[in-house]
């Protein structure tokens, strides 16, 4: 057995702990380029308070997700202002944009030098700028992840700027900050950390550490993501969920993910539908498919009992099977009112093209037995 296992250099998680990013940011520098989502006024206070403790703040908003021109945009505005450090407040798009603006302020040459897959996949020579992460969803996990995900609009698919040096100075998590969420992104989130901590758990990936780490975010997210949805404010439920989604992060950023994530890289760069609501369309029947392929090509393979386990979690029944956990995803997805492939603007048409682009994504490699065509597009057409 042979594993690596590396995380955020520190990590604060609590129910109130955003008064703690004014009191650590200034150690990291003194002009800091503040990234955020929709709605950058909500930050106002951390803005004054950071500026009390000498710290400047230029703004950069993320209104979607992340796509190449929005990086180098980012990086223009870091560098036309002297900014020497790099504040995310935001979902995943913030901080994806935030992660790879930080890894471009101290590494020459273009963005492309270091894109997977549609670049040169170049190593990053130096750290990144300091950065703090800060999410507001409970679903990505990319405070504590090492790539960021960008949407190369002129190839049209999701890739990643990935190093191990991309792991924050800082993570805040706050489950507070959740409370607002309204169901829609409280469901698609919640489905997108339920999907991460799935896929790593079964991974070819998985290792002793992360397997703990996945069973007591799946045991969390399984008990309180339909709570969470129903009930916004219940502080318990929301806590769940972003333990729950730091979880996923540490997990996939030490393991692999699988074939959800590999479709959804390639969709991603087809419709601006968000990266949660395919995870969920697509989980389901991934791991029917997963299973029914592991039991008559790998009948030995460790990933089978995994899939058991999976289901006895979720199900809360000692005797589940792999196929009882797929009908608690599928209750689940008609509780969160999950809608098909075609509903979200992913039609047959796009199909083949994403069968393609599955195959070529990097979180593939991850998935347990290597698919055929017929079986991924088999999967398209049962989510569709």
């Amino acid at each position: 057995m042979r594993f690596e296992f590396a995380t955020a250099g520190r990590i604060i998680f609590g129910q109130g702990c955003i008064g703690e990013v004014a009191d650590a940011a200034p150690s990291l520098g003194r002009h800091c380029l503040l990234v955020t989502g929709k709605n950058p006024h909500r930050w106002q206070g951390i803005v004054d308070r950071l500026k009390n403790r000498g710290l400047g703040t230029v703004l950069f908003q993320v209104a979607s997700e992340p796509t190449t021109a929005t990086v180098q945009q980012g990086l223009s505005r870091a560098r036309e202002n002297g900014c020497d450090c790099v504040l995310a407040i935001g979902g995943g798009s913030a901080i994806d944009t935030a992660k790879a603006v930080a890894a471009l302020m101290s590494n020459p040459g273009e963005l492309a030098d270091y894109l997977e897959v549609v670049g040169r996949a170049r190593p990053l020579i130096s750290p990144p700028a300091p950065y703090i992460a800060v999410p507001t969803t409970a679903g990505t996990g990319s405070e504590v992840t090492r790539n960021a995900v960008i949407i190369a609009e002129e190839h049209g698919i999701k890739v990643s700027l990935r190093s191990p040096l991309m792991l924050p100075s800082l993570v805040v998590v706050d489950p507070d900050l959740t409370l607002s969420l309204p169901p829609g992104i409280t469901a698609s989130t919640g489905l997108d950390a339920l999907t991460q901590l799935v896929e790593s758990f079964v991974s070819s990936g998985a290792n002793p550490l992360t397997d703990g780490i996945c069973r007591e975010g799946l045991a969390r997210a399984c008990r309180s993501i339909r709570t969470a949805y129903e009930d916004g404010r219940n502080a318990n439920a929301r806590e769940d969920m972003a333990l729950a989604s730091l979880f996923s992060g540490i997990a996939l950023a030490n393991a692999r993910l699988g074939a959800v994530h590999g479709f959804a890289a390639a969709a991603g760069g087809r419709c601006r539908t968000p990266h949660g609501l395919i995870c969920a369309a697509l989980l389901p029947h991934v791991m029917e498919v997963n299973v029914r392929a592991l039991k008559r090509r790998m009948p030995e393979s460790r990933a089978l009992e995994r899939f058991k386990e999976v289901a006895r979690i979720m199900t809360g029944k000692a005797s589940a099977t792999a196929e009882d956990g797929i009908d608690w995803l599928k209750n689940l997805g008609s509780f969160l009112h999950v809608e098909p492939l075609h509903s979200i603007g992913i039609d047959e048409g796009l199909f083949p093209e994403l069968v393609t682009g599955a195959r070529r994504a990097s979180s593939m490699r991850g998935n347990p037995i290597v698919l055929t065509d017929d079986e991924l597009d088999e999967i398209l057409h049962k989510a569709r």
